[in-house]
Formats: C-alpha cells, structure tokens, sequence
C-alpha cells in the first residue's frame, strides 16, 4: 500500500497480517479499476478503491454487502471483482426513512417500497453472465436466510444519514444490527465515512453536514459487539477543513453551494473530495 497503515493489533500481528491480505487479488483488481470510464476513474485520486479493498482484504468470490449502492460506482467495480462465484448484496436504507429528508416526492417515496425488487434486477444487469449472484435487503429488516452468509459489510458514505435520523426510528442502531448479523463469525466490516475533526462540535458532527467523529463511529461498532482492528489514512484529505458553516456537500461530486460561483466553485475543486477515515471492524470469532 502506498499510504501508511496504522493498526491496533486484536490478534498477534502474523495472524492479523495474514487474515487482512487472505484472498485479495490485487492484480485482478487493478484490471478491473483500469477498465473502468473516464469519469470513474478521474475519481480514484480522492476514493482510492485499490487501497481501500485492499485494507479490508475483500476477496474474490465472497459475498459482500454493500450499504448504500446508490448509483453502482462502487457496486460496478465489485460486480466483476467478486465474479461469478461470489455474491453481491445491496442494503439500502429504510423507506420511511427517505421521507424524514424533506425533498423526496410521493413518486421517490412510491418507488423505495420495490426497491428490494428493482435493484436486484438492476444489478443483476450490471453483474452480466460473468458476475455474482445478486441479492438485495433493507437496513433493519435482514432476511433470516441471510444471516450468518457475509464475509464483508462496506459502509462507504452511508453512515451520516443513518446517525442523523437515529433520534427519529433507532436507523443507525439497525443498520449496525443489521451487519452484526449478516456477517458470518471473524467477518469484516469496512468503514469509509467523511470526518469531522475532534474539536468540532458534537452538535455539528451529527450527521446532518455529512461528517461524523471517528470516536463516534468507533464507539457505534464496538458498542454493537465489533472489535475495532485498525484504519488508514488512505482516504485522507487535509485540505478539507471545514467551518461550522460548512456542510460536506459543498465539495465535489455535489458542489451544492458553488453552482452558480464559479470562483467558489474553483475554490471547492481545489479542495477535493472530503477527508475522510477509513475503518475495519470484525465480528468476533
């Protein structure tokens, strides 16, 4: 890896070394990611997909569970990634929980009680002949067959909202719950989530600007039964220093607050995509 590893050790060090770097295909991943579009590839500089799947030894053939797949950028790299003897599934959040944002409309809302349905077949498009199975489930609602089935659970940007509505329907709690279960015994979860800085407000690292605390995050997972193994700064971004003024999505991709400043906008560019920590978690044997 080409950024430093920082590690709290669980096990001894050989038996953890060995267990991180169990079954993950560098090479193979690196095809994939030089195979992808230009545009997905333009944003390996701020995601750092080699290094991160890397660091939580996603293997070839496992089945993984992918919080949030959103649009597919990752979900598109994983597909092929696991190939056709592994398994993809993909959580999204709650339906009820799209409606406490305040900008979904009735159609959005309408269209999350099938999304169960629709992004199995949606992904399963993606994923080919030569791809995984593909599965799908809500946040909170795991089905008993899946249980115990997963090797790894990727929360990459999909922890803010959860912590940002917990006050409202327990979302984080069940989602972390939700992980806990899915995964078999010594599975991994793997933790990529915008940062806020310690000395920022509690109040403001909320979730609700995008950024969490990584004590807050840590203290989630191990309050839920995780053992923390370690991180790395590889999706660090020191020039993301935001005030309590700011909210995450100033910055690229979304840019909200530069739309129609282009001298803002080159401002916000010139920043980059967020800081952000990068955490591996296990389920204990």
């Amino acid at each position: 890896m080409s950024r430093t590893l920082r590690v709290l050790f669980l096990l001894t060090p050989l038996v953890a070394l060995n267990a991180w770097a169990a079954g993950f295909d560098g090479d193979r991943l690196a095809g994939i990611l030089d195979a992808q579009p230009d545009d997905v590839k333009s944003r390996y500089i701020w995601r750092h997909p080699q290094e991160t799947l890397e660091f939580f030894g996603l293997a070839p053939g496992s089945t993984v569970v992918e919080a949030l797949p959103g649009g597919g950028w990752y979900t598109k790299i994983l597909l092929p990634y696991l190939g056709a003897d592994g398994l993809y599934i993909g959580a999204d959040y709650a339906p009820q929980m799209y409606a406490l944002f305040g900008f979904f409309n009735e159609q959005q809302l309408e269209e999350k009680k099938t999304w169960v349905t629709d992004f199995t077949a949606q992904a399963g498009g993606w994923a080919g002949d030569i791809g995984p199975t593909v599965a799908a489930f809500v946040l909170g609602s795991l089905p008993d067959d899946m249980k115990g089935t997963a090797d790894t659970v990727l929360f990459i940007r999909a922890l803010h909202n959860l912590a940002r509505f917990e006050s409202q329907g327990g979302y984080l709690t069940a989602a972390v719950r939700s992980a806990y279960e899915a995964l078999k015994p010594g599975g991994v979860v793997g933790v990529v989530q915008h940062e806020a800085r310690p000395d920022m407000p509690d109040d403001w690292a909320s979730g609700r600007n995008g950024y969490l605390k990584k004590d807050f995050v840590i203290r989630v997972f191990t309050d839920a039964g995780f053992e923390f193994v370690g991180d790395s700064d590889v999706n660090e971004n020191a020039s993301d220093q935001p005030s309590t003024d700011d909210l995450v999505w100033r910055l690229p991709p979304t840019l909200t607050t530069s739309r129609n400043d282009p001298e803002l906008r080159t401002k916000m560019e010139a920043i980059g995509e967020s800081n952000r920590m990068t955490l591996k978690f296990r389920k204990p044997l």
